[in-house]
């Protein structure tokens, strides 16, 4: 297979050099696309005797062959690594000011990139609204991770480690040319039905108001997709969604918590279970047929609300075959005590899965980066993070193990009642 690996200007672009030689030794043609900058922090000597091809960064070199757009054309797969807040700048608007830029978008092979800088500049609304734009366009993100940055710096922003950047990609090439054999990609779901909620449940006080919540449903559309790149069977329960539902997908649409339990009790005989949604857990008693005036309301109003049903903790509670995945959204500070309410909760639920996040005023909701860790009995199996599109992936993948790996004897061979 024809690689291009493009290396833009950070201190991780050393790193690239641990990419570019597994992906030779696998027996792939690796051709090298640094940027000018690139090139202060790793040689070209090195970039050359590693991917034992020309390394240049010029669109001016061998013009004769048009290499600037011959590259692209020819690749069967890019990957950018490390990718720096100005390179996923340009990416996402289209810039072709160097030669990286140029075999981008001169191609039509699967792009993959693998974001590094300090926190705070990926926490910036703006470096999180491109990484937005080039997921949305298919573009995988890898990464980052939490860990030590430059000096003594440490946090999300770390680029993800060679080799996991490098399974990606080869992953997704893989799903790609199998796309019409499900079962033959890295993370199968082939033949097995999944349900997904997503969204945020509504419940109404009168026929205009409502109580809710600020979930757009971005995670579950995302897992939907993944699912359904995976091979599966896949239908969304959505309530109120801010964003469409993925094609190839049968969508179920409910506006509070009781459509939804109603839903998910219908189909509660998938192979899969997932309750990305945000539930309402308290629902107004005593609706009003009429809208409320101010007047009605008086100066201090009151609600009387009456709990709903644990939706989560009653899928899983069956005698079933089936594996369900919950999750947490907690504003918990601390990592170590977001894990504790996690694994809380997983217990308490008695889901298969959890998948825990931190939410806040400023993060979690929307088409944003995201940072996730799944949970199961043991503690902590996988933690993902970047654009919800990459991580919902690795969600998947997390869930097609987990699958796999189930004993037949870990559940009753009883009908779902």
């Amino acid at each position: 297979m024809r690689v291009v690996v493009g290396i833009s200007g950070g201190i991780a672009a050393y790193k690239a050099a641990l990419a570019i030689r597994e992906l030779v030794l696998g027996g792939h043609d690796v051709h090298v696309v640094p940027t000018a900058s690139a090139l202060r922090f790793i040689g070209r000597p090195t970039l050359e005797a590693l991917s034992r091809n020309p390394v240049t960064d010029e669109v001016f070199d061998d013009v004769a062959s048009v290499r600037h757009v011959a590259l692209g054309q020819q690749a069967d797969l890019i990957i950018v690594l490390p990718a720096t807040a100005n390179t996923i700048a340009k990416l996402a608007h289209g810039f072709a000011d160097d030669l990286l830029g140029t075999t981008i978008l001169a191609s039509r092979a699967p792009l993959v990139i693998a974001p590094a800088m300090h926190t705070e500049m990926w926490e910036q609304a703006s470096v999180q609204a491109n990484v937005a734009t080039l997921a949305a366009r298919g573009v995988t993100i890898v990464g980052p991770v939490s860990g030590q940055l430059t000096g003594s710096d440490s946090g999300l922003g770390r680029m993800a480690e060679p080799a996991d950047v490098v399974a990606a990609a080869l992953a997704l090439v893989a799903g790609t040319a199998g796309s019409t054999d499900p079962g033959s990609t890295a993370t199968s779901l082939a033949g097995r039905s999944v349900v997904i909620s997503a969204g945020g449940t509504r419940e109404p006080i009168d026929p205009v108001r409502f109580l809710g919540n600020r979930s757009s449903g971005a995670m579950g559309v995302a897992l939907a997709e993944a699912a359904r790149d995976a091979g599966a069977a896949v239908t969304l329960v959505g309530a109120n969604l801010h964003v469409p539902a993925p094609d190839g997908v049968a969508l179920i649409e409910v506006e509070t918590t009781a459509q939804l339990a109603e839903a998910m009790e219908a189909h509660a005989s998938a192979d899969v279970l997932v309750m990305a949604a945000a539930v309402a857990d308290y629902r107004v008693d005593g609706v009003s047929d009429g809208k409320r005036s101010k007047e009605e309301w008086g100066d201090a109003p009151t609600l009387t609300l009456a709990q709903n049903p644990d939706i989560l903790a009653g899928l899983a509670q069956r005698q079933r075959q089936n594996l369900v995945v919950g999750f947490a959204a907690e504003t918990e500070a601390d990592d170590t005590a977001l894990i504790h309410r996690g694994r809380a909760k997983l217990a308490r639920k008695g889901a298969d899965l959890l998948v825990v996040n931190r939410v806040g005023h400023d993060e979690g909701f929307g088409n944003v980066a995201t940072r996730v860790s799944v949970l199961d009995a043991s503690g902590v199996i996988a933690e993902a993070a970047g654009a919800k599109a990459s991580v919902a992936r690795e969600i998947i993948e997390a869930v097609a193990q987990h699958l796999a790996a189930r004993p037949a004897s870990t559940r009753s061979t009883e009908e779902p009642r």
